[in-house]
């Protein structure tokens, strides 16, 4: 339980001062039926000492396993400096920066996280930032209605590559907002049909494309940028941050560029944690620097000449009318961006690059040592990054959980993930592979994964 100074005699002063008989009152505008008096799935309370344990206990569970599951979240190396310095005390029980007085060093941080961005993705104008990829895919297509003011169809046309998991949490954001996700047809090959590609009826609001695509692919992004532009509408890239060292950045795809570029940067020095959290980036051309969410830090100079940093834009809820906010997100993943704004210190270009080559190239060979084994197929023929699709002979799941047994996470089972189009998804495996793989740990992958074959083919 928190710690709570109040008394009861307390309580009653204030509600008194303020003239109110109890605190119900003072949610009285909420209606009688979304209230309840119990939470029924909430289970009783642990001691401090029973929930450390039980946690304890969780977390050995986690122990022993060598990850090949991607996805969206990958197992990169984290330099020993990055949460050392993010651990501190001035970073870690900061909040939001609004006293600029008394926030010179979280300003100037996220003024470096913001310019670092803008390089790796060419685009002009960063925001500081959202919860994480899919929520934050989600601000980039209510940006994208609010910036193209000359379609008011509310329509918006998303590749069927797309992470799933985004698409569903765009879709639960955006459905009430009258914006409509129009999924755009995925080819045999796992990529956009850009030959299936036709001007449409109701010209889009925005497209939505994502390098490389949910199952590791590299899609045409030149060619679709550019269809996308000849139908009006704005361009959303959705990247994995740690391909725009190797990759064309969006801000240079077609011949216009990507308008908004968003995504992950768990990939940037902060720990897989089952799942999050992390944090999610905005970035964009200067001309919709307006409908950003979040904010934006300025460098400047006072009166007398010293560097200073700034709020510049912070066109939120909290600071302005609501209905002219561009979100109502009250905070951001701060602390998170200060870990990757520490990773891409200490990485720098180069650090970064090599990193992205690394992957590739241990993916590379994972792939093609798997290829070998009798009835495992690509599930799509063209180049990846360092991720990639197989086709087994068998259900993935029966060969995940025998992996297991080996104290292998083989990779993510495609069955939960059924796309349109795609036949073959229920025996799909979805492997990932990072630097931090060693040969050794990519040769017992092989070898666990042919006896796990061998066994389920047999049972």
């Amino acid at each position: 339980m928190p710690f709570i100074p109040h008394t009861e005699a307390d309580v009653a002063e204030m509600l008194a001062e303020i003239g109110v008989a109890d605190i119900d009152a003072l949610f009285d505008e909420i209606p009688a039926d979304l209230v309840s008096d119990q939470l029924n799935s909430v289970p009783e309370g642990r001691s401090e000492l029973e929930m450390l344990q039980f946690m304890a206990a969780r977390a050995e569970q986690d122990q022993g396993y060598t990850c090949f599951i991607g996805a969206g979240s990958y197992d990169h190396h984290i330099p020993a400096a990055v949460w050392d310095l993010t651990a501190r005390g001035e970073f870690m029980t900061a909040y939001t920066p609004y006293q600029a007085e008394a926030s010179q060093g979280t300003l100037q941080l996220i003024y470096e996280y913001q310019s670092m961005m803008t390089a790796l993705t060419a685009m002009d104008v960063s925001n500081a930032s959202v919860y994480d990829g899919a929520s934050g895919l989600a601000e980039a297509v209510l940006m994208a209605v609010r910036a193209n003011k000359k379609n008011k169809s509310g329509r918006v046309l998303v590749a069927q590559t797309v992470h799933p998991n985004y698409v569903q949490t765009t879709r639960n954001i955006v459905h009430n907002q009258n914006v409509e996700l129009a999924m755009l047809p995925v080819s045999s090959d796992g990529v956009m049909a850009i030959d299936g590609l036709d001007s449409d009826a109701v010209p889009p609001v925005a497209v939505v494309i994502q390098q490389p695509n949910f199952f590791g692919l590299i899609e045409e992004v030149d060619a679709l940028t550019d269809w996308a532009h000849a139908q009006g509408a704005l361009v959303i890239a959705v990247v994995n941050p740690m391909t725009l060292a190797v990759l064309k950045p969006p801000g240079n795809w077609g011949e216009q560029g990507a308008d908004i570029v968003c995504g992950d940067g768990q990939p940037f020095g902060v720990p897989m944690a089952s799942g999050g959290p992390s944090f999610g980036f905005i970035c964009s051309r200067s001309a919709l620097m307006r409908q950003l969410p979040g904010r934006v830090i300025g460098r400047t100079q006072d009166l007398e000449g010293r560097v200073g940093y700034t709020l510049t834009l912070q066109a939120r809820e909290q600071h302005i009318r609501r209905g002219k906010a561009t979100s109502n997100i009250c905070t951001n993943q701060g602390l998170l961006v200060t870990a990757g704004t520490i990773y891409m210190s200490l990485m720098g270009y180069q650090g970064i690059r090599e990193t992205a080559v690394a992957s590739h190239q241990k993916a590379t060979w994972l792939r093609d040592g798997l290829l070998k084994c009798a009835g495992v197929e690509a599930m799509f023929p063209g180049p990846t990054f360092h991720e990639f699709a197989l086709r087994l002979p068998v259900p993935a799941k029966a060969v995940i959980d025998a992996m297991i047994e080996e104290g292998v996470l083989a990779g993510l089972n495609l069955a939960d993930f059924p796309t349109a189009g795609i036949d073959g998804m229920e025996n799909g495996l979805l492997v990932a592979v990072t630097e931090k793989r060693t040969e050794a740990e990519l040769q017992h992958y092989v070898q666990a994964f042919t006896r796990a074959l061998a066994t389920v083919t047999e049972s």
